[in-house]
């Protein structure tokens, strides 16, 4: 039991003002049955940052852990009306736009986002060539016209970002993120945060670049030994692990070093659910070592700068 020390004015302190909140990260995206990707893998990421979460359904998608059937889209109104009610009522710290499910969706997220445009947000735009081509082209030009003016970061794999920000890209070399930063400022978006860049192999291993790049030039990355299975829920992963950390004023490139080694480690402790892709484990710093690997008596415990995961309360908490 933890004791108050009484002050020396005679004012009996209290408890709640010694305890911080949370800062509060709005998530617009999908519900996903899996929970490798939409609310489900954002409440979880921004849970595991030491955020709360304030998540909003914009989809419904059928899907399992390999593929998307389908999805059932929610009508703009009831969509703005979950997002208002509780902006009314709660400080926000920072924005992440996943998938909305539809342009009419796109629009009015957008006028929702209109009114905090001091509050940092974070865009994801995930593969869609599973929708309805008319459909999908209907989005995307809608998300490049209305959310991008309002993002401070647009995370994406780096084929993705190519068809979205440079469709008519034709050239022998791939987009260097910097040319899919100064496409994106065309825009209005501040900076891209483009993963999987695949690397020339030199040696044994193939290795993958993150680079956050401006309009100016690439900022700040880290690259990734290329992991042998495949994964669903990386870049909601990512992205909603950067929208926790911005909701708190860290600075752009700190964040986004921060948020790739939580997706690294995410990933690295990632666990198959089913018999499709692998999910990442954002709770991977909760799990307790196996008893081989608990240090001996009179042994020093692993320090932060361990490449060992740590928990959010070493470094990773963001209140």
């Amino acid at each position: 039991m933890t004791t108050l020390t009484q002050p020396d004015d005679g004012a009996v302190p209290d408890p709640m003002q010694e305890i911080p909140a949370p800062a509060c990260v709005m998530s617009f995206n999908a519900s996903d049955p899996s929970g490798a990707t939409g609310l489900g893998g954002d409440i979880a990421t921004i849970a595991a940052m030491g955020a709360h979460a304030l998540p909003v359904v914009t989809t419904i998608v059928m899907r399992d852990t390999a593929e998307v059937f389908d999805q059932h889209v929610i009508e703009s109104d009831p969509v703005v009306e979950q997002a208002r009610s509780i902006l009314e009522d709660v400080t926000i710290g920072g924005f992440k736009v996943g998938f909305l499910g539809s342009a009419e969706n796109v629009s009015a997220v957008a006028e929702v986002l209109s009114d905090y445009a001091e509050v940092p947000m974070v865009a994801y735009l995930p593969n869609l060539s599973w929708m309805d081509e008319d459909e999908q082209q209907a989005y995307v030009d809608a998300f490049r016209e209305l959310i991008l003016p309002a993002c401070e970061v647009l995370v994406g794999n780096h084929k993705t970002l190519t068809d979205f920000l440079l469709p008519e890209w034709d050239a022998e070399r791939p987009a260097s993120p910097r040319e899919l930063a100064v496409a994106a400022a065309e825009h209005g978006a501040s900076y891209v945060l483009v993963t999987g860049v695949m690397l020339p192999i030199k040696g044994a291993g193939q290795f993958i670049d993150n680079v956050l790049a401006s309009a100016q030039g690439a900022l700040t990355g880290e690259k990734f030994e290329l992991f042998e299975v495949s994964f669903v829920g990386a870049g909601d992963t990512l992205s909603a692990a950067l929208a926790s950390l911005l909701a708190v004023g860290s600075e752009i490139q700190a964040a986004v070093g921060e948020a790739l080694q939580f997706l690294d480690q995410s990933l690295d402790a990632g666990f198959r659910p089913g018999m499709g892709n692998v999910v990442p484990d954002r709770f991977f710093w909760a799990v307790p070592p196996e008893e081989g690997d608990m240090p001996l008596e009179g042994e020093p415990e692993l320090s932060p700068d361990h490449d060992d995961p740590l928990p959010p309360g070493a470094s990773r908490r963001v209140h």
